[in-house]
């Protein structure tokens, strides 16, 4: 088996590749690779175990007509043609649960930090502006007993929508199913987006991208929420109209947004960085030593088991497995 990996990775999966595999190729910069050097990288490989910021394309995966897997590190795949490896016999696998609680409690510090206005508190201080306490200095949102709107109810919509216990908050979820386990713990009533932004205090996103939640969120949908809002989105950029988000924001629409991701990432849009109402972050939602180290662990596991024909832990085209 040889593999080619798309960026360095923690140590404890590189080195479960190199114990079961023939050859392990790691692309060495520190940076993005173009859509070239992967194919180049994948010339004469089994195996590809790549990021959610490599673009895994039509192109891309019929350049080496001996590719027989894909292992993605992240629990998200919109950046791989599925379909296509699909018709090409390749198994697709990805790294979901293993990220829920560290995705989870990042969306609540976003949350807390944009309410409580931290990161304009933090630099009010450091600039020497603060000259003691004072009864109007950066008011914010108080969570207790407020109504939270989760978009999205899946492991990590479930996981943070927990937390809301915490806080005594009333739970609204947007999902294509009920969630028993929301509603039987904190309460939460199953409802439709339209509702759900009109009756929610915060609003926080957690679904797939796919042609059906590309910009779900627009400037419409924006206008629904209270003026005193707050909307959060650590899944996928695209989810939200980026432009409308600005908007809205400029507008004063909503009290405020943090964001995660990002519509062109790595781009960040000049005005989301001039805003105060803003709280931005560079897509860090499952950047913790114990959750990257557990990804790093499962797509090789994952790999190496699509590799040998056996079942992967998870693949989100099984029915290359059955065939």
């Amino acid at each position: 088996m040889k593999v080619f990996v798309t960026r360095r990775i923690p140590e404890e999966g590189l080195k479960l590749l190199e114990r079961e595999c023939e050859e392990v190729e790691v692309f060495e910069h520190d940076r993005i690779p173009s859509k070239d050097e992967i194919k180049r990288g994948l010339k004469g490989k089994d195996g590809l175990l790549c990021l959610l910021t490599d673009r895994i394309d039509r192109d891309v995966i019929s350049s080496n007509p001996k590719l027989r897997a894909i292992s993605n590190y992240a629990a998200g795949y919109d950046n791989i043609d599925v379909d296509f490896a699909t018709e090409r016999g390749i198994v697709v696998t990805n790294t979901p649960d293993v990220l829920t609680e560290a995705t989870a409690e990042l969306a609540w510090a976003l949350l807390l930090a944009v309410s409580r206005r931290i990161v304009e508190g933090d630099r009010f201080t450091r600039e020497g502006r603060f000259r003691g306490w004072s009864p109007t200095l950066l008011l914010g949102k108080e969570l207790s007993g407020k109504t939270l709107g989760v978009i999205g109810a899946g492991r990590i919509g479930t996981a943070f929508a927990l937390k809301a216990r915490c806080f005594g908050m009333k739970v609204l979820y947007y999902n294509r199913s009920r969630n028993e386990v929301l509603e039987s713990r904190v309460g939460a009533r199953k409802v439709d987006l339209e509702n759900l932004l009109r009756e929610s205090d915060f609003v926080s996103i957690h679904l797939p991208l796919t042609k059906e939640t590309h910009h779900l969120i627009d400037y419409r949908k924006l206008c629904m929420m209270k003026r005193d809002a707050v909307i959060i989105n650590t899944a996928r950029g695209a989810i939200i109209k980026e432009r409308d988000l600005i908007r809205a924001l400029r507008e004063r629409r909503i009290f405020g947004a943090g964001l995660d991701v990002y519509e062109n990432e790595p781009e960040v849009a000049e005005e989301l960085k001039e805003m105060e109402n803003v709280v931005l972050l560079p897509h860090i939602g499952s950047a913790t030593l114990e959750t990257r180290t557990k990804m790093s662990l499962l797509a090789a596991e994952n790999l190496v088991k699509a590799l040998r024909g056996e079942v992967p832990k998870y693949c989100v085209n099984p029915q290359v497995l059955k065939g």
